[in-house]
């Protein structure tokens, strides 16, 4: 017996990648959803979301309480069985892991590993998790999706439904977890303002004060607001939106790699070289080849990205100076 996965029309705005449901407690999708708003249906199990790719602006409310954060990659979020959404909203086009969990699942890590009354707990509704344990429990799902099945894949997902169900109980539950305190911070809407100047300003210089002022914030209170928002500093998120862009040129165009390096504001092909591998772990050149050479448009994202080759880690740090530069050639050591 399997875990029945939701009814489709929750998720209506989006496309379903992958599937598996061949475990009784455990079912898992891979879907990449548009902007806009989502369908939402009442859950009958616990759902953990994995944000693998894209971002934006997650506004959603269940459990009579609204809840809006800055999505990105490595951020989860929770629905608990019986939760009612009324809302689900999404800034941008995003890249999730949906994991679906059995109530019976929880109920006997409840008993088994905290001798508690199943019914007596309850996961918290949360959003904008920067755990990383949490994800990287979950994520050795997403490749299980996307290769054939081996005789020990019972035995591995088996495993990790133990450490999912035990690091919720001893982490989400709505005793234990508490959202983190208000504090001032950089608000949805001025957020999306910053990133949409920052969007169309790729190929130019962007100076720290520039983007403070289109958040109406000094420039201190501006870069610390920002990396709490985001979990990057201004320098940090700025170079990788110029890589992800040049990514997606070099998957889909035949411009040079100097076009490429002016085109995103890198000023120099040295320095986009430099950037890029840094980055990535592969010159410009290399990754171009890895997108196009010898393979069709078929064997590739729709994002641009070659199968198998991950976005830029969260956790890696660019050293100021390797940064982008302006269309003059001088690197841009402004944006901290």
């Amino acid at each position: 017996m399997t875990l029945a996965m939701p009814d489709a029309e929750k998720y209506q705005n989006s496309k379903k990648l992958a599937e598996a449901t061949d475990w009784p407690s455990l079912s898992i999708e891979h879907r990449k959803f548009e902007a806009g708003r989502q369908a939402t249906k009442i859950p009958t199990c616990t759902e953990v979301i994995l944000l693998l790719s894209g971002g934006g602006i997650v506004c959603r409310a269940g459990h009579g309480e609204v809840q809006k954060s800055l999505g990105r990659p490595g951020m989860s979020y929770l629905v608990p069985v019986g939760t009612q959404v009324t809302r689900l909203e999404l800034s941008d086009r995003m890249e999730c892991l949906h994991l679906y969990l059995s109530p019976t699942l929880l109920d006997r890590s409840a008993l088994a590993d905290f001798d508690v009354d199943p019914a007596k707990v309850q996961i918290a509704y949360a959003d904008g998790l920067a755990d990383q344990v949490l994800f990287h429990i979950c994520w050795p799902l997403r490749d299980l999706l996307h290769r054939p099945r081996q005789p020990t894949d019972a035995l591995f997902v088996e495993g990790i439904q133990v450490a999912l169900a035990a690091h919720l109980l001893g982490h989400y539950t709505v005793d234990r977890w508490c959202p983190p305190a208000k504090s001032p911070s950089l608000d949805p809407r001025r957020l999306q303002r910053v990133l949409d100047y920052i969007e169309a300003s790729l190929g130019f210089d962007i100076r720290l004060e520039e983007l403070a002022a289109q958040a109406c914030l000094s420039p201190y209170h501006f870069s610390r607001l920002f990396r709490e928002a985001t979990g990057l500093s201004p320098h940090r998120y700025v170079v990788d939106r110029r890589v992800q862009a040049a990514r997606c040129e070099l998957a889909r165009s035949n411009l040079s790699l100097v076009e490429i390096a002016l085109e995103f504001g890198f000023g120099s092909q040295a320095n986009f070289t430099r950037v890029f591998r840094k980055a990535t772990s592969l010159t410009p050149g290399q990754y171009r080849e890895l997108c196009c050479g010898g393979n069709t448009k078929a064997d590739r994202c729709d994002t641009g990205f070659p199968q198998g080759l991950h976005m830029i880690s969260q956790d890696s740090e660019i050293p100021l100076g390797a940064g982008s530069g302006n269309r003059t050639g001088r690197e841009d050591n402004d944006i901290r």
